[in-house]
């Protein structure tokens, strides 16, 4: 598969091959699930405060304690996957992320994952 990929810091699109294991594998986790289906929806880059409190309340438990653990396990663990995919662009350092292919690439994979909800 050649999805198209975006940066918003160049003009020009990248073609990247991401392997078919590479999608399921990140559509594994339901976090990821709920992370590519809100950047899909993002036309811009969003702090990763914003997605720990999205993942929070799609877990119906929107704690200031459930919070801390998901920025947790979302940086150390979920972000990572999705960069080493080519699916999502994640500044460590400003903490902003951004879905790094055309929202076409994923829009079949949540929709499959939707109907498991």
């Amino acid at each position: 598969m050649k999805p198209q990929t975006r940066n918003s810091r160049k003009a020009e699109t990248d073609t990247t091959d991401i392997s078919p294991t590479q999608l399921f594998t990140a559509f594994a986790a339901k976090r990821r699930q709920h992370a590519l289906a809100y950047l899909a929806q993002k036309p811009a880059a969003i702090q990763l405060g914003d997605l720990a409190e999205y993942i929070a309340l799609k877990e119906d438990d929107p704690s200031y304690d459930r919070y801390q653990r998901i920025l947790v396990d979302l940086h150390h663990n979920h972000l990572p996957h999705l960069r080493d995919a080519r699916l999502v662009s994640y500044d460590v350092e400003t903490e902003l992320l951004e879905l790094a292919v055309d929202r076409d690439v994923v829009a079949p994979y949540l929709r499959l994952a939707e109907r498991e909800e």
